[in-house]
């Protein structure tokens, strides 16, 4: 089963993101751009891949223990910016505050201590809009990132660790939570 941990984002933010993805889409080429799906953004915080079945329910106590260290807070989305050389993912940015930092890490060393391997890069807070497949599309999302103001897409509340399971198909991928989790520290 591919698992990893996120934070859900709520439909205010939703709609933001969404509407910079359809005036990206009528204004840019169209080819070259696998869009996420406004409904399957979210803010990964822990990427474990293919894990056994007879790990899931190891997977979901680091998370509930994690969770049950950490109270509730507030998570600003604003800004837009890509990754890679020539750009292959398009994204919205997330402000890294105090609490996100802590969680994210706590939950990092939750599960290094259970036995999964820590992630090589330092955690870079941000919601997927869209992945690249061509370069010229990369170089057109640069053109237009660059050009944009930084903007608040909105606030979310932060109250919940999600595990999903994550399945991918040829429509796209699937996600199913396999365990929700309270913030309640």
């Amino acid at each position: 089963m591919r698992l990893f941990i996120a934070v859900d984002i709520d439909a205010s933010v939703r709609r933001e993101l969404e509407a910079v993805q359809r005036r990206l889409r009528q204004n840019l080429s169209g080819r070259g751009f696998k869009w996420v799906h406004p409904d399957l953004i979210h803010l990964t915080l822990k990427f474990l891949g293919e894990v056994p079945d007879a790990s899931v329910p190891q997977v979901c106590q680091v998370a509930r223990e994690t969770a049950a260290r950490h109270g509730a807070f507030e998570l600003r989305v604003q800004g837009l910016g890509t990754f890679g050389r020539p750009p292959r993912v398009f994204w919205a940015g997330v402000q890294i505050s105090e609490a996100l930092s802590l969680l994210q890490e706590d939950l990092e060393r939750g599960f290094e201590n259970a036995g999964w391997p820590r992630e090589e890069k330092s955690f870079s807070g941000h919601l997927t809009l869209a992945r690249l497949q061509d370069p010229k599309a990369g170089s057109e999302i640069a053109r237009f990132v660059q050009q944009q103001p930084s903007s608040v897409f909105g606030d979310v509340w932060v109250d919940e660790l999600i595990v999903y399971e994550s399945q991918l198909s040829s429509k796209g991928p699937v996600y199913t939570p396999v365990g929700r989790y309270d913030l309640i520290g």
